[in-house]
């Protein structure tokens, strides 16, 4: 009688690791993108202090700055989809690119002090930011492998996990920027 216990039991067991596992993933997925929201929110924090030390030098780049203003009371005040919110900071992030150039015309602006502790917290965080989606998307591709391989896909099925998508840029930002001289 126990003989006929055992196989039954293997089985459960291989059941449980398999649902273990794939609960582990799915977790470290939302603790990956949890970790993107972290520093997009830090990020946020610092915008308002920048535009304010900049808007007195850039008058003529008003339009730059309301807009990073406009896209950030967008994303802190709405709950939006991962894909929304994402998409809004992608736009951010090619607004800072805009207003990076801008400020290369103003040498007053590049010395103060104020701007320039800005500038690298702005720095470090867009580092962090980029190292927390690489994270996000290690995360996703072994979540996707999981439900995709044998024999985790079946167990996948049963709990009704779906691919997720990977963090992806904007085609426009991987074009090779043109330098000259």
């Amino acid at each position: 009688m126990i003989y006929l216990l055992i196989p039954f039991a293997i089985a459960l067991l291989f059941m449980v690791l398999l649902y273990n596992n794939l609960i582990s993933k799915k977790n470290k997925v939302e603790e990956a993108y949890s970790s993107i929201d972290v520093m997009l929110k830090k990020r946020s924090d610092l915008i308002p202090q920048l535009v304010n030390t900049v808007k007195g030098y850039l008058k003529h780049e008003s339009e730059t700055l309301t807009s990073i203003t406009k896209l950030r009371e967008k994303i802190v005040g709405g709950n939006l989809s991962v894909e929304k919110r994402l998409n809004l900071e992608s736009d951010i992030d090619q607004l800072f690119r805009k207003l990076n150039i801008s400020v290369e015309a103003y040498p007053d602006l590049k010395a103060s002090q104020n701007f320039m502790l800005l500038q690298s917290s702005l720095n470090e965080v867009e580092e962090q930011l980029s190292a927390a989606r690489r994270a996000y998307n290690a995360s996703v591709n072994a979540f996707n492998n999981a439900l995709e391989m044998f024999p985790s896909n079946i167990m996948g099925r049963l709990m009704g996990y779906t691919n997720k998508d990977l963090y992806k840029i904007d085609p426009s930002e991987a074009i090779q920027p043109k330098v000259s001289f």
